[in-house]
């Protein structure tokens, strides 16, 4: 099953995307072949919502972590094979009648392109099929988990049909006779083509693995653990924001009895960034990957709604207000209809006056606190519509990221704390700059 996510979310989040690779793609993409960048694309893009395929995931990948397991093929075949599969017109069938002198100095002198194509192709194909075969017989007998042997008993079936039983004898993969050649060609084209395009599958996961497994290990990211009750709840220790040099860790417990994390704090301290982090742990524990935490425990979610880097629409005559509008009644239609959505608002109704916003933002969040099935961060600068909302609704917890003052200078601790901020330097932080400075010279 898939977890729901939109655009707005992917780009918040900046999963994938980023031109210049400083995504959470980018970060993982450690895959050695075109493939396997694809295939993990894929998995970015398409989170799931299943236990069964989310422990499929982290079976396989922390087998593969704590056996050491590298990459098995030379990564240079793989575009090769994919080219040399691809031609399937019989018309480029080699048969024994073109056996003849005519090809044989075509050959010789180097004119036979046609030729040479296809036997470059079953040369890769022969590589592949047998480096394929040793790697899957060097793991046998190993304790691997359930995860991991799937893979391998699928890859076994296709290397154990009578067509390939010549590899397990070994086969010659350079100077072969033409009529050798163009058995081959006939088998890897024309009859078994798509057994082959399903090892290239299985050796592209495994890619995939393998770099994930190296990213969690390099970077000491832990495998978050799936919470079965009924009762939802989310759990995170030490999480921090894997693209924020020296990001600072938190802990955040969110249930049923506090569904919602009202977030308050100055600017610059640390709002934005630590909704990202929540989420970005969310989105990776639903791939099945190692999260930035130092533990994580989930119940599975049905999708997740992020509103971090609202844009305008001016094309189409929205201003920054109407934008946020229609964003909150596309939630609201979505908290409504489903359960366990995760759903994340930096700075709710930051494009009207004050009082709308205020006013605004106490009524939706009250709203939206009564689904208590569904998990709630909405952050705001608006410290009054908090004190309002500890009147209104229990199920909201009030945390805030504070601000040491040395002299006139504000530090940033990037810790969470419970409560509501009393923290307003935004005046002060004008005056450090000398804005008024600048423009009262004559």
């Amino acid at each position: 099953m898939a977890f729901t996510v939109d655009r707005q979310t992917i780009e918040d989040l900046k999963i994938v995307g980023d031109s210049r690779g400083n995504d959470i793609f980018g970060l993982f993409n450690k895959t050695h072949t075109q493939g396997g960048a694809q295939i993990l694309k894929e998995m970015f893009m398409y989170p799931r919502s299943s236990a069964q395929e989310i422990n499929y995931r982290v079976q396989a990948i922390k087998c593969i972590k704590e056996q050491g397991v590298s990459f098995p093929f030379d990564n240079t075949v793989f575009d090769t094979i994919g080219f040399y599969l691809s031609n399937t017109d019989p018309r480029t069938r080699l048969s024994m009648d073109q056996d003849n002198m005519k090809r044989k100095f075509e050959h010789l002198i180097g004119s036979d392109m046609q030729y040479q194509q296809l036997d470059k192709g079953i040369t890769a194909t022969l590589q592949f099929l047998t480096e394929f075969y040793d790697f899957a017989t060097a793991l046998e007998g190993n304790s691997l988990v359930a995860g991991f042997q799937e893979n391998l008993a699928g890859v076994r079936a296709i290397l154990n049909i009578p067509e390939l039983a010549f590899i397990k004898g070994g086969v010659k993969i350079a100077k072969r006779s033409y009529e050798k050649t163009a058995s081959f060609d006939e088998l890897f084209r024309f009859r078994i083509s798509a057994s082959i395009l399903k090892l290239l599958f299985y050796a592209y996961e495994l890619d995939v693995f393998i770099a994930v497994g190296e990213v969690s290990k390099s970077r000491g990211f832990e495998f978050a653990a799936i919470n079965e009750s009924e009762v939802n709840t989310i759990e995170m220790e030490g999480v921090y924001h894997p693209l924020v040099s020296g990001a600072v860790p938190n802990n955040i417990i969110i249930n049923e009895d506090h569904n919602m994390i009202f977030l308050t704090g100055a600017n610059m301290a640390g709002k934005s960034t630590f909704m990202k982090t929540f989420s970005i742990a969310i989105y990776l524990a639903h791939m099945g990957f190692p999260v930035p935490a130092k533990s994580m425990r989930f119940s599975i979610q049905n999708g997740m709604f992020t509103t971090i880097n609202l844009a305008d629409n001016l094309n189409m005559g929205f201003s920054h207000f109407y934008a946020e509008v229609s964003r909150v009644k596309k939630v609201a239609e979505a908290v409504n209809s489903s359960e366990r959505l995760i759903v994340v608002f930096d700075e709710l109704f930051r494009g009207t006056n004050v009082k709308d916003a205020y006013e605004a933002t106490v009524a939706v969040v009250a709203a939206f606190a009564n689904k208590r099935k569904c998990t709630f961060i909405i952050s705001t600068h608006i410290i009054e519509a908090g004190e309002e909302l500890r009147k209104l609704r229990d199920s909201v917890r009030f945390v805030y990221l504070p601000t040491e003052m040395q002299g006139n200078n504000p530090q940033y601790t990037y810790t969470l704390k419970e409560g509501i901020t009393s923290d307003r330097h935004g005046m002060l932080i004008i005056e450090n700059e000398k804005i008024l400075d600048i423009l009262n010279l004559a």
